[in-house]
Order: C-alpha cells, then sequence, then structure tokens
C-alpha cells in the first residue's frame, strides 16, 4: 500500500486507486477501460446493460463472466438482443457462466428493444449527461459520490423512455467507466497520466 488506504501500489510499482487491488485482471480494467471515453451504439449499450447485471455485486465478478455475457447476448449487438425469445431467456438462466437473474436479462432485451423502437442513439443520449469537468481530482475513495444531480437526471430520463436496471447509482458507475467523469484518485498514476 502506499501512504494512503485509497491507493495500492501493484507489483509493477505504479499507485493505483484501491479498489483495482491485486486481481490482474481488474488491475487492467482499472489501467486500461475505467475512465476512457466511451463511444459507440454497442459498446454504450454493453456497459448499460452489464452495469445493470452489477448491481448488487462486485464489478470484478462482472469482469469475469463478461466473455460469457458477450457470447450469449450476440456482442451486444441491439437488434440481436432485441430478437431474443422466451426460450433464450430461459437458455440463459441455465448459463452458469451469467448472472442467472430473470429480471436483469429481461431488462437488458426490453432495454434493446426500447432503444431500436424510439431510435435512441445511446451514445449520444449518454453525453447528453456529462457533467462539466471537476476542478479538483478526490484524494480518498470516500470523498467520491455515489450519485450526482447528473445521474440522477441521465437516471429519470432512461426510465420515462422505458429502460430498466438503469438507477441513479448504476448510471454514476457507468459514468465513472464510460470516462463521462474521471475519479481516479489523487496520486493514482492514471490521474497523474491524465491530459
Amino acid at each position: 500500500m502506499t501512504g494512503s488506504a485509497s491507493l495500492v501500489l501493484g507489483t509493477d510499482g505504479l499507485p493505483r486507486c484501491a479498489w483495482a487491488g491485486t486481481d490482474p485482471e481488474y488491475q487492467r480494467y482499472h489501467d486500461e477501460e475505467w475512465g476512457v471515453p466511451l463511444h459507440g451504439q454497442r459498446q454504450v449499450f454493453e456497459k448499460i446493460s452489464l452495469e445493470g447485471f452489477q448491481a448488487g455485486l462486485s464489478w470484478i465478478t462482472i469482469l469475469r463472466k463478461r466473455p460469457a455475457f458477450r457470447e450469449r447476448f450476440h456482442d451486444f449487438d441491439l437488434e440481436a438482443v432485441a430478437g431474443m425469445t422466451e426460450a433464450d431467456v430461459e437458455s440463459l438462466l441455465e448459463d452458469a457462466r451469467i448472472i442467472r437473474h430473470r429480471g436483469k436479462v429481461n431488462a437488458v432485451i426490453g432495454n434493446a428493444r426500447t432503444a431500436l423502437e424510439l431510435g435512441d442513439d445511446l451514445d449520444e443520449l449518454l453525453w447528453s449527461f456529462a457533467p462539466p469537468p471537476r476542478p479538483i481530482r478526490f484524494a480518498q475513495w470516500s470523498d467520491v459520490p455515489a450519485i450526482t444531480p447528473e445521474s440522477t437526471a441521465l437516471s429519470a430520463h432512461l426510465r420515462k423512455r422505458g429502460y430498466r436496471f438503469v438507477g441513479p447509482t448504476t448510471m454514476y458507475a457507468l459514468m465513472q467507466s464510460g470516462g463521462l467523469v474521471d475519479d481516479h484518485l489523487v496520486g493514482c498514476w492514471r490521474s497523474e497520466s491524465a491530459p
């Protein structure tokens, strides 16, 4: 550990946000994905879906299951997911490689149908709720908010349009992971390397 409980020193000598821990996949995700601006309809739909599956679980669980999620949900292609049937749902619920939660599975399929029916550009919609850049970085994880006015507004907007498993906390996690906000802590090598 470094001098702060909010950072962890990796075996490579790099200080990271402590949530990345020592798991190599978690550290890779922290270093290469978390906080990097996310764009593209499929990419945003995947992240919305996986953040919904994560609700109540640890993100590392989702990361470890992500290859199976991608396989079973047709690489999160909106049209393919929207075309999934009740037989597909039952098959998914028998697959231990993913999170077997009927409500979350149905939400992903329903969200794909909603996006297509409404003609939503999920990339554009998501980024329209991006907050202005913060003038300072947080020094401790306990300082990082769980929800913000922007995540609450995004959640309300999506819910009004018919999306599910898109609560304000889930949407703030999406904003963090998708680079709408940069919550790498003071002293994290990613915060030092950010523009």
